[in-house]
């Protein structure tokens, strides 16, 4: 028996090695966790895409439809437009996590060389407590610290014309992914803040001040003093 037994093991390391039954199962759990990776990387990836064309929209839209109306604006106008916006970003949870600021751009009025651009009003929706790169209500109304306009990009500044105005909106969002994942390939998308302008110019407007024809209360207004997702 005892001089059997190494032959039996002999005999059955060799069917072991020559053995192939179960190889590609073994292989496809060996690569599974890579597979799962790149597959939520995907995924992510692409959520993060859908998420920068909805904000790219959502300010267009805004920026578009407050300039479109006409004769005069009210505190009722805007509170409808951020209602759009509030549903419009619904899937990416916009409310709690971003902010969107509207702001009335004018010529100033004045004589140089305080003549310039000034922020007639500001309205925001949003949890995100961030406030403009650009400045805030009555900035630039009696100097020129707008001089240049409003915008990212320091020489290509958004600028209305005497007589009319502009319409500029900014959208700030914490990226929310998908996946609590802490893989390499998206933890530069956690937490990353987009951020999304867009203008345009009033139409068939004389009068640009924020009116209050439905009383709102200071409660019931979009002022940027208020910080929450309805």
């Amino acid at each position: 028996m005892s001089l059997a037994l190494p032959a039996v093991l002999s005999r059955l390391a060799r069917d072991l090695r020559h053995d192939r039954r179960g190889l590609a199962l073994t292989e496809f759990a060996m690569s599974l966790p890579i597979l799962g990776l790149l597959c939520v990387t995907g995924i992510e990836f692409a959520n993060y895409a859908r998420a920068c064309m909805n904000l790219s929209q959502m300010a267009l839209s805004a920026a578009d439809n407050a300039g479109r109306i006409q004769d005069r604006i009210d505190e009722a106008d805007v509170d409808s437009i951020f209602i759009g916006t509030r549903n419009a970003g619904e899937g990416i949870r916009f409310g709690a996590n971003g902010r969107i600021i509207m702001s009335m751009v004018e010529v100033n009025g004045q004589p140089a060389p305080n003549t310039g651009q000034k922020i007639t009003w500001q309205r925001c929706y949003g949890a995100k407590n961030i406030a403009s790169t650009h400045g805030a209500a009555g900035d630039g109304a009696t100097n020129a610290t707008l001089v240049a306009g409003v915008g990212t990009k320091p020489t290509n500044r958004i600028t209305a014309e005497a007589g009319t105005g502009v319409m500029f909106v900014e959208i700030v969002y914490d990226y929310q992914p998908l996946f609590p994942v802490t893989g390499f390939m998206i933890d530069g998308l956690k937490a990353n803040a987009l951020r999304y302008t867009a203008a345009f110019p009033v139409r068939e407007r004389a009068d640009n001040a924020l009116t209050n024809g439905f009383s709102f209360t200071d409660a019931q207004k979009r002022l940027c003093t208020h910080f929450n997702a309805t």
